[in-house]
C-alpha cells in the first residue's frame, strides 16, 4: 500500500485595511518609531476595526473564501476545518463553526485549537494526522488572531508588538513524497507567570474588579519570554534538522513565528541559516499570534517552488513550542497569480504594488535599521 502524505495545495489570507503605524502608536502611548524598531522590528500593524468586521471569524472567513477561489475547490469537498486561534469570537460556539457556516462548507466538521502562538503549528500536525489516517482527503487549517482585542494600549512594552490578521492552507492527501514529513512539539507548563491573560476564564471570571485592574489584556515579561523563545525554537529546529538528516544547504526556507525581529535573527544565527532563507514579515504584519506562520506562507507563496524544503518553528504561552519539516508541493508563483489579495481587490493598492509587496524579501538586520 502506498503511503499517504498530507500536502498543502493552496494558501489564502486576509489582513484588515486599517494600518496603525509607529507614528500613530507614539501618540497613543509613550514610545517612538526608533524605540519600537530597535527592540521589536515592527513598523506597521493591521488592526480590525468594529465597523469593518467582527472578530477572528470575520478574518478567517475572508481568508477561506479567497483560498476557495484560488484553488477552485468545491466547498462541499471540504471535510474538516481547524481554526488555530487564541482569540475566538466567543467561548462558544466555536470560531470554526462560524467559518464553516459563513463559507457554506456543508460537509465539513470543525473545531478550534488553542496553543497560543504555536496554534497553527499544532493545527497543521493535527490536520495531517487526519489525512494520513485515510479518513479525510481535503481539509482547511486556519490560523489567525484578533490581537488588538486583548492588547493593553497603556502598556508601552507590549502594545507595539501585536496586529490582526488570518490566513489558511488547504491540505490534501497525496502519495507523492511531498507534504508534512515530520514534527517535534513540546509543552512544559511553566509559562503562566511570564505570559498570560489573568482574567476572563473559569479560574478568574470577569468582574468589575478584573476590568478595572486591566486583567483582560496580554501580560508579558519580555526578557523571560525572549530567552525561552530563542532557546526552545533553536533546539526544536536543530532536533528536526538532525532527525531528517538535513543540512543548512537543504533548507529553502525557515518559517519562524513572528514575535520579535531579534528573536528571528538570533534563531537564524544559532542554526546557521542565512537570513535570506528566513521568512520575515513582522515589520508590516507585527505579531498576529496564530496567524504569523500562514501569513508568511501567504506573502511568500510566489517564491515557493515544488520540492522546496521548509522548516517551521513557533513558540507561545504555556510554554508551547516546536518545529516541523515540510516538502512544498506546488509552484507558488502560478497559484499566487490567480487571486490578488483582498486589499488589492478593494482598490487599496495597484496590482504592481501588491506583487512587489508579496515578492519582496524583507531583511531587517539586528537593531531594526531600514
Amino acid at each position: 500500500m502506498e503511503q499517504i502524505n498530507a500536502v498543502i495545495t493552496g494558501v489564502g489570507g486576509y489582513v484588515p485595511d486599517y494600518i496603525l503605524d509607529n507614528e500613530e502608536m507614539s501618540r497613543i502611548v509613550d514610545t517612538s518609531d526608533e524605540w519600537i524598531m530597535e527592540r521589536i522590528g515592527v513598523k506597521t500593524r493591521h488592526i480590525l476595526k468594529p465597523e469593518q468586521g467582527s472578530g477572528t471569524s470575520y478574518m478567517m472567513t475572508r481568508a477561506v473564501a479567497q483560498l476557495l477561489r484560488k484553488t477552485g475547490a468545491d466547498p462541499d469537498s471540504i471535510e474538516l476545518v481547524i481554526c488555530a486561534t487564541t482569540t475566538p469570537d466567543y467561548h462558544f460556539p466555536s470560531t470554526a463553526s462560524l467559518v464553516i457556516g459563513n463559507c457554506g462548507l456543508n460537509n465539513a466538521f470543525g473545531y478550534d485549537m488553542e496553543a497560543a502562538c504555536a496554534s497553527f503549528l499544532y493545527g497543521m500536525e493535527a490536520g495531517a494526522a487526519y489525512i494520513r489516517s485515510g479518513r479525510y482527503k481535503r481539509i482547511i487549517v486556519c490560523g489567525g488572531d484578533h490581537m488588538s482585542s486583548m492588547t493593553n494600549y497603556e502598556d508601552r512594552n507590549s502594545c507595539p508588538i501585536f496586529g490582526d490578521g488570518a490566513a489558511c492552507v488547504m491540505m490534501e492527501a497525496t502519495t507523492e513524497e511531498v507534504g508534512l514529513i515530520d514534527g517535534y512539539y513540546r509543552v512544559d507548563g511553566k509559562g503562566y507567570q511570564p505570559l498570560h491573560m489573568a482574567a476572563g476564564g473559569s479560574a478568574k471570571m470577569p468582574s468589575h474588579e478584573t476590568v478595572d485592574a486591566r486583567e483582560h489584556f496580554v501580560y508579558q515579561e519580555g526578557r523571560a519570554v525572549y530567552k525561552h523563545a530563542v532557546l526552545d525554537m533553536t533546539s526544536a529546529v536543530k532536533t528536526i534538522v538532525k532527525r531528517n538528516n538535513l543540512t543548512k544547504d537543504d533548507i529553502a526556507w525557515v518559517v519562524p513565528h513572528q514575535a520579535n525581529i531579534n528573536i528571528e535573527v538570533s534563531v537564524a544565527e544559532r542554526i546557521g541559516i542565512d537570513k535570506d532563507h528566513i521568512m520575515i514579515n513582522i515589520d508590516h504584519m507585527a505579531n498576529t499570534s496564530g496567524g504569523t506562520l500562514p501569513l508568511c506562507l501567504w506573502e511568500y507563496e510566489p517564491q515557493l517552488k515544488k520540492g522546496d524544503k521548509l522548516v517551521f518553528t513557533a513558540f507561545g504561552a504555556g510554554f508551547t513550542w516546536g518545529a516541523s519539516y515540510m516538502i512544498w508541493g506546488y509552484d507558488g508563483a502560478k497559484e499566487a497569480a490567480k487571486e490578488p489579495a483582498e486589499f488589492y481587490k478593494e482598490g487599496l493598492m495597484t496590482r504592481e504594488e501588491w506583487y512587489r509587496l508579496r515578492t519582496a524579501s524583507l531583511r531587517l538586520p539586528r537593531g531594526g535599521e531600514d
